[in-house]
């Protein structure tokens, strides 16, 4: 056997470098870079190992420099989702701290079922130093340790403890990394020591590898009962989720809704599947969906999921499938997914090639029409909500004073105005996503990137650029226009000097409403009076931030500006739409970044789609606001759909 004699993380780096994803006729790098923030842990494994392969063969794997651990693994799911699942990055941390900032990411990247490779260090395998330095210790396990907690968060997690470890701990990460069906977080725990350990590496571990996406046909007894349940429909509803993306079916979507005419809603993951304007697609589905996609899936006796996770939005905790006798038909890679709602109709299988088995086995169905009629309907109606929410500040808004503010909706007007048919609007938390959700108009398949599965605060820009790290390595030049509110701006924009450092171009569009202004929302309709959501200098009479004034000090375009990146601001003014659609313009024209900061209404919102989303209201309280928010509480819960059967009138 011929071997090489190396360290662990030479082998890591070099065998990574040689692993290769397929996909039909498309074969990619599975991680084509790293991500990595160097401290004792990594140091003189990882960081040894990359510096040394820069010298060499810097193409190998090649290496980008962060400021955050939990951004990190933002930019690999931004750079994943973009390459629909194909390719991920690595990202590389420290022990202790910079290892746990890397948790919420992984949380991220498995609860959107998005590859991501992490590499924490850990501490001495040998414990020759025992307490090293960010080491835990507990009296009861001494061997547990940060990297521990990756293990709940991880679609795979080993621990490197020995060298020869590595050869079998790798091929199964990879398995993982590349399987539609479990992918998410993989995690390989590397002890310090390990990393710099030697061991005689078999020149085989090292070779191109190739790693082919599974794309299974439909079952033929499963696809049989599906076209018999839809055949039998007269009002099918089609949920199309992030699979659709991700197995590349939007174009065989497209043609099986006009053959058949069958509506379609979808989730946050699913939007692009089709473009806003054909006469089958209806918006989003759900809680933040939009009235005309809620009131045909109200109706629906057959639902079609395809690629869903059917999260409590996409289906207003179970609210918005109201019809007694629905039949759901679920298409999906991961069995998991496939039997959610007690369906005895799952598809397990791939959606593109699911949809184009039940294009042909559908030949000749059509909806009734009566249904058509109303689906043109509903869409028209819808469309007319729309065009009126996204028209541009002018008049006076009711209950405004001093300078006017504009909508959260009309900004999202003035940006799509701007925007071309192929960029990408990049968020993630806050009332925008159940606002770009209800009215941002898609026009491409990777034009609508929401991460909504963990929906976390802070992933936006560093999601935004790896969406853009993806793009580039497609050789696409499209912009990546990120929405983020000023909340979600505070918990993480450090990635902003990456993209400076690095050259890599970002529009970044920061909309200050003074607050948590989603939370403030939600907060008022369970009776909690937005306590706690704006941002007040603190009433030390009170003890609280409810009365005191705005927190005006704090400037968060200066704070952009100190980055390096290029800064618009926009003032507040009757024409402050109209100015933000010119300065998207100018940033988009700009070869650098570019942040354009405006203020908003958060008391001005989108129209609302008939959806509901369960939160708890809380059963007894002295606060009349929280009484009466309990009993429409009440009224909206007696319409969830249970899990099996149907509560009968007066039970």
């Amino acid at each position: 056997m011929t071997t090489r004699r190396m360290t662990v993380g030479q082998a890591l780096v070099e065998f990574l470098g040689h692993q290769w994803t397929v996909d039909g006729d498309v074969r990619e790098r599975t991680v084509p870079g790293i991500l990595g923030i160097f401290g004792h842990g990594n140091v003189a494994g990882l960081g040894q190992a990359l510096k040394q392969y820069n010298v060499l063969d810097p193409t190998l794997l090649p290496y980008h420099q962060a400021r955050n651990e939990q951004a990190m693994v933002h930019q690999a799911v931004g750079f994943a989702r973009v390459h629909r699942r194909r390719a991920t990055l690595a990202a590389a941390a420290s022990v202790g701290p910079g290892a746990a900032n890397m948790l919420t990411g992984a949380a991220l990247a498995t609860a959107n079922r998005m590859p991501a490779l992490l590499l924490p260090s850990d501490t001495f395998a040998t414990r020759v130093a025992d307490p090293v330095l960010q080491q835990l210790e507990h009296p009861h396990d001494i061997g547990l340790q940060v990297t521990d907690a990756f293990r709940p968060l991880s679609r795979f997690f080993d621990r490197v403890q020995r060298p020869e470890q590595l050869f079998s701990i790798a091929l199964a990460a990879m398995r993982v990394l590349t399987d539609p069906a479990e992918t998410g977080a993989v995690t390989i725990a590397l002890p310090e020591d390990v990393q710099a350990e030697a061991i005689d590496v078999p020149v085989e571990f090292l070779q191109e590898r190739e790693w082919h996406i599974r794309r299974p046909l439909p079952e033929k007894w499963a696809l049989d009962a599906a076209v018999a349940a839809i055949r039998g429909a007269k009002h099918p509803f089609i949920v199309a989720g992030g699979g659709v993306i991700y197995s590349g079916a939007e174009d065989v979507l497209r043609a099986l809704v006009e053959a058949t005419g069958i509506p379609v809603g979808t989730s946050q993951a699913g939007g692009g599947a089709l473009n806003w304007d054909h006469p089958q697609y209806l918006g989003g589905v759900g809680a933040t969906g939009t009235t005309a996609a809620n009131r045909l899936a109200e109706e629906a006796d057959v639902v079609i999921g395809i690629g869903t996770r059917y999260s409590d939005f996409t289906t207003a905790s179970r609210t918005v499938f109201q019809n007694p006798g629905v039949t759901f038909v679920n298409v999906n890679v991961a069995p998991f997914d496939a039997y959610k709602h007690g369906t005895q109709l799952p598809v397990i299988a791939d959606a593109r090639e699911t949809l184009t088995a039940l294009l042909q086995a559908l030949e000749g169905y059509r909806v009734e029409p009566g249904y058509a009629q109303r689906i043109e309907r509903e869409k028209r109606e819808w469309d007319a909500v729309v065009d009126a929410a996204l028209l541009p500040t002018g008049a006076e808004l009711p209950g405004q004073s001093g300078p006017q503010l504009p909508s959260q909706s009309q900004i999202i007007g003035a940006v799509q105005s701007a925007s071309a048919p192929r960029d990408i609007v990049v968020q993630a938390a806050g009332s925008l996503p159940g606002d770009l959700h209800k009215l941002w108009r898609v026009r491409d398949p990777l034009g609508y990137h929401v991460e909504y599965a963990f929906s976390t605060m802070g992933y936006e820009i560093a999601g935004g650029l790896g969406v853009k790290r993806g793009l580039e390595a497609l050789g696409d030049d499209r912009d990546v226009i990120v929405m983020v509110g000023d909340g979600s701006y505070l918990m993480l924009h450090s990635e902003l000097a990456t993209a400076v450092a690095e050259g890599i171009k970002i529009i970044v569009v920061l909309i200050q409403n003074e607050g948590f202004a989603s939370i403030g929302h939600l907060s008022e309709t369970v009776g909690s009076q937005r306590f706690g959501t704006r941002y007040r200098y603190l009433n030390r009479d009170e003890l609280n931030f409810e009365s005191g004034d705005l927190l005006d000090a704090v400037d968060l375009a200066a704070n952009a500006r100190s980055y390096g990146i290029d800064v618009i601001e926009i003032e507040p003014g009757a024409d402050a739409t109209s100015r933000l659609h010119d300065a998207v313009a100018v940033a988009k024209a700009s070869r650098a970044s570019t942040l354009i900061h405006i203020h908003s209404d958060p008391f001005a919102y989108a129209p609302d789609g008939e959806g509901w989303w369960d939160v708890p209201v809380a059963q007894v309280s002295e606060l009349e606001s929280t009484r009466q928010a309990y009993d429409e509480y009440v009224e909206q819960r007696a319409k969830q759909r249970p899990l099996l059967g149907r509560e009968e009138a007066g039970e």
